[in-house]
């Protein structure tokens, strides 16, 4: 199919879900764009890709909400009355919510508006530790440290009865309609970190968990700006403006020296939330139809420029003047992420804490060209990374050196002729120790940038003798292998959620096996430096830790970070207020659209 064509059928598609605006009536404000990866559905406690956390958080609300403007970052009242009341010892929180918010309507309510309450934020964080919900990140909940969540688990586990939701324990508790305590085992002076997290610790109803069953991740139903109109899986996402939202307003705080910032403050200042009428995002694996769909403006954002279309967008890092002059805005920062290759360290073959599996997976990081891959197929969009910790958080330092950052195949095969990792056969390919086949089994995807991805592998590995194998799977069944254990090896990203550094961190703590930590390290000298970087305050001794702990990563290698990425997204004319969030993943009410600009 020519790409003209191409274009002609996505917008036939798209037009038809579009649908016609009401005779008469102004046209609907209507966002558009694309998620280059499939969602896995809308229930908080059982999602943890980013792109159902795009949506989750745009229909259910938290306490807290960041600044959708201020850098540095700023965290500021949502649901919640004013900032928590902290106890000295950051082991007790007391928040009081505001009154008169309510879900929106829904027949679970049996016809009754239906108020927001305390109680609703205690059944929630409970559903996290109900065995039967099955959350992905129950381990991130459990290392908050509510007093008694863990044993009303442990509980529900011995006794194979349903969770018990009405028992109450001391962690989590509703002191009156409007009043939420949380107690801590440990002290959690980043508490306020967690609760701003709208896109898993919203506010969900009890009864609507209890009417729609094990249909929950497509029904779901909160206090936020918009609802769940219309949903294909794996095709087709479309949300509207709740129409009984309550009275929100434009507000931020851009710094003074912020140009951008304060432009768009003086323009939507005081606007009602949501500005926009409905939002549609399509599933567009491929690169190619995703980028021609926002060329011929179906869609009004492109969420990170391909890779292979950068350099047609982006000539020395500046918008192409084709597209500038159409009035399109480029909007490129370093992101808050990276991207990064977990080996399975329960795997027969990478994993392992001996000395010579150790030397294979520093011999695998030594043999990855990350400065090809930024160059070749990233196109220049990232910087290589030296460690887990993430650009904008703690912990990060970009003056950090380490050989994680390393391309050095002389030092990898020196390494695997030491520990004798050699051609034993005579068929050119190096061997296991014991003379089995050393045969690396690379985890991807079916899509065109992955087979780059798989190119740069097998030319890395065959220049140190070593056999790949790839295998190809759909992106969340690769989740599914990977959480139990099942791949050697996978590439992937991962995205910071807050200012704290010690997010990253979690690809390595021991009790999250199975769910952040994707490669099963489990090592006590790290685990300690976690846990004694959780309960202290920030500053100097803390950051202190934070080397500690990237050290530990390059010595044992249980993952190997490639890049943090510069991201580039570009937008046309007639979205307005668009700035790439950080930290959060709401922004869908913070922008507007202008129908009469459109082509």
């Amino acid at each position: 199919m020519k790409p003209w064509m191409l274009a002609l059928s996505l917008s036939a598609l798209l037009g038809l879900a579009h649908g016609a605006d009401t005779p008469g009536a102004a046209p609907a404000k209507v966002f558009r764009y694309a998620f280059p990866i499939a969602e896995t559905g809308f229930d908080p406690a059982q999602i943890s890709d980013i792109y159902s956390r795009t949506v989750t958080p745009h229909i259910f609300e938290g306490l807290y909400a960041y600044d959708p403007l201020a850098m540095p970052v700023k965290i500021r009242p949502l649901l919640a009355a004013g900032m928590p009341e902290a106890a000295a010892d950051f082991k007790t929180y007391t928040v009081r919510l505001r009154p008169g918010i309510f879900f929106t309507d829904d027949p679970a309510f049996k016809g009754k508006p239906r108020e927001l309450v305390a109680e609703d934020f205690v059944y929630s964080f409970k559903r996290f530790a109900d065995p039967a919900v099955k959350s992905p990140i129950w381990n991130s909940v459990d290392e908050i440290g509510l007093l008694g969540l863990a044993a009303l688990r442990k509980q529900a586990l011995a006794s194979k009865k349903r969770f018990d939701y009405d028992r109450e324990i001391e962690g989590l508790r509703a002191l009156d309609r409007y009043t939420l305590q949380f107690r801590l085992q440990q002290p959690r002076p980043r508490l306020l970190e967690t609760l701003a997290q709208n896109d898993l610790f919203g506010a969900v109803a009890r009864e609507v968990v209890e009417a729609y069953g094990d249909e929950i991740m497509g029904h779901p139903v909160g206090t936020g700006p918009f609802v769940l109109k219309q949903w294909r899986r794996s095709s087709l996402i479309v949300l509207e403006r709740n129409p009984n939202y309550r009275n929100m307003q434009y507000e931020a705080e851009p710094a003074a020296d912020d140009a951008e910032g304060q432009a768009i403050l003086a323009r939507l200042k005081g606007r009602r939330l949501p500005m926009i009428d409905r939002v549609e995002v399509s599933i567009i694996e491929e690169s190619q139809p995703r980028w021609l769909s926002f060329l011929n403006a179906e869609h009004d954002l492109v969420d990170r420029v391909p890779p292979e279309f950068v350099n047609i967008a982006l000539p020395q890092n500046k918008l192409a003047p084709n597209l500038a002059k159409q009035g399109m805005h480029l909007h490129r920062m370093l992101n808050a992420d990276s991207s990064f290759t977990f080996f399975n360290m329960e795997d027969a073959t990478v994993g392992g804490y001996g000395p010579d599996k150790v030397a294979l997976r520093r011999a695998l990081s030594l043999s990855l060209d990350i400065e090809r891959e930024i160059r070749q197929v990233r196109r220049g969009q990232a910087v290589v990374a030296q460690s887990m910790v993430l650009p904008h958080t703690s912990g990060y330092d970009p003056q950090y050196k380490s050989e994680i950052g390393d391309f050095d195949p002389a030092r990898a095969r020196a390494l695997l002729d030491l520990y004798g990792f050699v051609d034993k056969d005579g068929d050119g390919w190096r061997d296991m120790p014991d003379g089995a086949p050393l045969v690396i089994e690379v985890a991807s995807q079916p899509d065109a940038l992955s087979r780059q991805y798989d190119e740069l592998w097998q030319r890395n590995l065959n220049a140190v003798q070593i056999k790949a194998r790839f295998f190809h799977g759909k992106w969340p069944e690769q989740l599914k292998q990977a959480r139990a254990g099942k791949l050697m090896l996978w590439f992937l990203g991962t995205t910071a959620t807050g200012p704290d550094g010690i997010g990253a961190l979690q690809r390595m703590y021991g009790p999250q096996s199975g769910n952040q930590n994707l490669s099963r390290f489990k090592n006590a000298e790290f685990d300690a430096l976690y846990e004694r970087m959780q309960v202290m305050p920030d500053g100097p001794e803390r950051e202190a830790l934070f080397l500690q702990a990237k050290r530990l990563q390059a010595a044992w290698m249980p993952m190997k970070t490639h890049v943090h990425r510069i991201v580039n997204d570009i937008s046309q004319p007639w979205l307005i207020g668009y700035r790439r969030p950080l930290f959060r993943n709401e922004f869908w009410q913070f922008i507007d659209i202008e129908p009469a600009a459109r082509h």
